[in-house]
C-alpha cells in the first residue's frame, strides 16, 4: 500500500454533507479556533479502518499527509504514527517522538491532539524529562497548551498526578474555553484515581476557575458536593 492508493482511498469515502458538519462543528470559520481547517467529511472510524490498512507507510509519506489542508489526512498520519510508535522499540518511539514534536503545528484541531499526544507524547515522557510540556504550557498557540494537558493522560493513568495539577495551575486563568474544557477533563479524571488529591487542588482555587473547567472537573461529585462547589459553599 503506498500514498497514492491511500489519497485515493480517502477520496473514494469523502462525503460532501458529512463534510459541511464537521466544517461547522469543529469551528472552521473566521475567527474561530479551526479557521481555514479543510474537511471532506470521512467519518472518525473509517479513518481508523483506513489508517489501519495503510500502516506500513513510512515517516515521509506521514510527513507528506501531515503537511496536507485536509483534516481527515492529517488525523489519519496521526492514527498510523500513534499505532507505530505502540509497536516500536526504543530507537524507532524516540524518533518517532521527535517527528511529533516537529509537527505538533501541524496538530491544530482538538480531535488531533487528543487522539495522538497522550499515546505520543505521553506514553514517552512517563520516564523522561517533562519540562517540554510545561514550556508548551506557556505557549501562545492554543493547540500547543492543549498538548501540554492532553499529553498528562497517560500520566494520570500511571498514578502520576503531579505535572497534570502543575499545568493545570499554569493554564488556570487561560481565556480560552477548549483549555478551560481540556483542564476540567484531566482533573476529572485525577478524580477518579483520588477525590482527596482532586479535592486538595480545588478547594483553594476553585472560586476563581472558569466556571467551564470547574463544571468538568466536578462532573462525576455526589450531586450535593457538586452543587456545593457551584455555589461557592465549600
Amino acid at each position: 500500500m503506498n500514498l497514492k492508493e491511500l489519497k485515493k482511498t480517502i477520496r473514494a469515502n469523502a462525503n460532501k454533507d458529512h463534510a459541511k458538519t464537521m466544517q461547522w462543528f469543529f469551528k472552521t470559520g473566521k475567527g474561530e479556533y479551526g479557521e481555514g481547517d479543510k474537511f471532506i467529511g470521512i467519518k472518525v472510524p473509517v479513518q481508523r479502518k483506513i489508517a489501519k490498512k495503510f500502516g506500513e507507510l513510512d515517516l515521509e509519506d506521514l510527513q507528506k499527509l501531515l503537511n496536507s489542508k485536509i483534516h481527515e489526512e492529517r488525523l489519519i498520519s496521526l492514527l498510523i504514527l500513534v499505532d507505530k510508535y505502540d509497536k516500536a522499540d526504543e530507537k524507532v518511539k524516540d524518533k518517532i517522538y521527535r517527528f511529533y514534536k516537529k509537527n505538533r503545528r501541524k496538530i491544530n484541531n482538538w480531535d488531533l491532539v487528543d487522539l495522538s499526544a497522550p499515546k505520543i507524547l505521553g506514553i514517552h515522557l512517563l520516564n523522561h524529562d517533562k519540562q517540554i510540556l510545561y514550556k508548551y504550557a506557556h505557549s501562545k498557540n492554543l493547540w500547543e497548551k492543549r498538548i501540554s494537558i492532553i499529553s498528562t493522560y497517560s500520566f494520570i493513568k500511571n498514578h502520576d498526578f503531579n505535572t497534570t495539577l502543575e499545568i493545570s495551575d499554569i493554564l488556570l486563568n487561560d481565556d480560552q474555553d477548549l483549555i478551560h474544557k481540556a483542564v476540567g477533563w484531566m482533573l476529572r479524571e485525577v478524580g477518579k484515581q483520588s477525590l482527596q488529591i482532586l479535592e486538595k487542588f480545588l478547594k483553594p482555587r476553585y472560586k476563581k476557575m472558569p466556571r467551564t473547567m470547574l463544571r468538568y472537573s466536578i462532573e462525576k461529585f455526589p450531586e450535593k458536593k457538586r452543587k456545593k462547589y457551584l455555589k461557592g459553599e465549600i
